[in-house]
């Protein structure tokens, strides 16, 4: 199995919400795609969760901001209407956390049909997670991860790159252990 059996593209024309999920070293490439696929009118809203992570310092705010709160402002940046955004504010320590809260939560947003945004290498596990704990419910998901970048390894060469090291081989363990796990 290849680093390519890892992405996993199912997008949607159109859904009630884009759901961005929580990872701090991402949280930048992951609200500028969101906020692509809102402008292009995919969903009337985004909705970010909270891994209750916080960056570095931010000399405006003077402390260090929660990464929920840093992908909100570059939704913003990014054209974003402020009504458009709903933050989950509950802590979430994982994809499988992610996937309950935004079930738990699905009727109050009225949410029927949502596409998940995450990283290419960690879609097929969200994509997996989601399917897994909505199941038996009739909610419609698809999943559009970020494009590659310079930031990602090519699957075809990713042993080649440190962070394809980082990335690929603990992926693979983390899938295999949800799929026992959940």
């Amino acid at each position: 199995m290849g680093a390519r059996f890892l992405i996993v593209r199912s997008p949607l024309t159109h859904a009630d919400a884009i759901v961005v999920l929580s990872g701090s070293a991402a949280h930048v490439e992951r609200a500028q795609w969101a906020a692509q696929l809102y402008k292009s009118g995919l969903a009337p809203r985004i909705i970010l969760t909270n891994d209750n992570q916080m960056g570095g310092w931010s000399e405006p705010l003077q402390r260090n901001p929660f990464y929920f709160e840093r992908s909100r402002d570059q939704l913003l940046s990014a054209g974003v209407p402020p009504e458009a955004i709903q933050i989950r504010l509950e802590p979430v320590s994982s994809t499988y956390e992610e996937a309950q809260l935004i079930r738990a939560v699905q009727r109050d947003l009225g949410v029927k049909s949502m596409i998940l945004v995450t990283s290419p290498y960690h879609s097929r596990r969200a994509f997996w997670t989601f399917h897994r704990v909505f199941g038996g419910t009739d909610a419609e998901i698809g999943i559009d991860p970020v494009e590659l970048n310079p930031a990602s390894p090519p699957p075809k060469t990713w042993w080649l790159h440190v962070k394809g090291w980082q990335i690929v081989p603990v992926e693979f363990v983390k899938l295999l252990y949800y799929m026992f796990r959940f």
